[in-house]
């Protein structure tokens, strides 16, 4: 079977949650025989035509000359190109800058469509915006033979908005096993003496609402933002808490050692994300036996359930800050329990294995394209019995 994957600034990842699916489930898919091609931005760091057993293509993507707009172009450049080639499965992950040429994808491959989140309700965009990725939705809807949704929330919204059957199957991650503490020298950090958080700087994100509550407890300790700093909300939130020295911008980091290691080694970790599924730094951070304070909503809860933190607030940033110790060994429970819902649930060979299960359910001929999928019960009774 030949698959390819667009939607991405490509892999390996050096961006974000998408980019860190495409590259377990592609090197995945790859192990288990199938040939999978990723199209990668022309400017991507990693300029090599293969990539773990997957083939690597590289688009004109005009963003960085372009701003936003940019990306819509990008993924028109990937389409045009995978129409001059014959692949049995189109995956599309996402849908807010190429739904709008799903007209263009060949009608002699099959489609399916991650759908992310609910994008409209970004609170970084402007009304129009919002109308415009509303209409972009029922577009990826449309021109898509198949959905995915990563998590249940969003899974039940797409099901009853457009009456499509939608398979559910999250992010995974992998346990981390390879802590090693020598790391936190190169930031001047001791053993679970900082706090965290790792996100894109969006407002979405609870970033200002966390710093404001880092602000205000009146901590020493440091306290590391993890995340690109190339956009205005960014240089807003570095000009906004410039005069407290604990709090440390330090840019991105793709090295996912050092980062599981920040992850492992940290007091409190924050993830604020508000909109989207099945989030994959929560994932990675329950993988990395953080002890994790997250914004209180239910795509948040429906991963990590019980056995997390909770904020929704200033000052109940400033009450996980100020109570917890995580030298004192109270929240192991929480701490395993995750760990153990990793392996079972989460996993990255689980979910590679889902969507193999989907792919093979989906690869039909032409004439029988659009035919049903696998049922999403059957799809969960993989994750569970994986």
């Amino acid at each position: 079977m030949r698959i390819s994957i667009i939607g991405t600034r490509g892999i390996p990842n050096h961006y974000g949650g998408f980019e860190q699916c495409a590259e377990y489930l592609a090197a995945g898919l790859a192990k288990k025989g199938y040939e999978v091609t990723v199209y990668n931005s022309h400017n991507h760091s990693y300029q090599q035509n293969k990539w773990n057993g997957v083939n690597i293509c590289h688009c004109y993507d005009p963003e960085y000359k372009m701003g936003t707009i940019g990306q819509f172009f990008y993924d028109l450049n990937c389409i045009r190109d995978l129409r001059k080639k014959k692949f049995d499965i189109v995956l599309q992950l996402g849908y807010t800058s190429s739904s709008v040429w799903g007209w263009l994808l060949p009608h002699n491959t099959v489609v399916t469509t991650n759908m992310d989140g609910m994008e409209w309700k970004r609170t970084k965009y402007s009304k129009k915006v919002q109308k415009f990725l509303m209409m972009a939705e029922s577009l990826a809807v449309r021109f898509s033979d198949h959905l995915i949704a990563d998590s249940t929330a969003i899974q039940k919204y797409l099901e009853e908005k457009y009456g499509r059957h939608t398979e559910y199957i999250p992010y995974g991650a992998e346990v981390f096993e390879n802590n090693n503490p020598e790391t936190l020298a190169e930031y001047g950090l001791e053993q679970y003496g900082y706090d965290m958080l790792i996100a894109r700087m969006e407002p979405e994100n609870s970033i200002e609402m966390i710093l404001d509550g880092v602000a205000k407890a009146g901590l020493t300790r440091p306290f590391l933002v993890v995340g690109g700093l190339k956009n205005k909300f960014a240089e807003y939130l570095q000009t906004k808490f410039s005069g407290y020295e604990n709090i440390r911008f330090c840019g991105g980091i793709y090295d996912m050692d050092k980062l599981n290691n920040l992850r492992y080694y940290s007091n409190l970790y924050f993830h604020g994300h508000t909109v989207g599924g099945t989030n994959p730094s929560l994932l990675e951070a329950m993988a990395s036996q953080s002890v994790i304070c997250a914004n209180d909503n239910q795509f948040n809860r429906a991963v990590v359930g019980d056995n997390a933190l909770y904020f929704s607030s200033v000052d109940e940033v400033v009450n996980n800050l100020q109570q917890v110790d995580k030298k004192l060994g109270v929240y192991e429970g929480m701490l395993a329990a995750n760990i153990i819902k990793i392996r079972n649930v989460y996993s990255c060979e689980n979910i590679v294995k889902a969507y193999a299960a989907h792919f093979e359910a989906i690869a039909l001929r032409p004439e029988n394209k659009g035919a049903l999928a696998l049922g999403a019960g059957q799809i969960s009774l993989v994750l569970e019995n994986s």
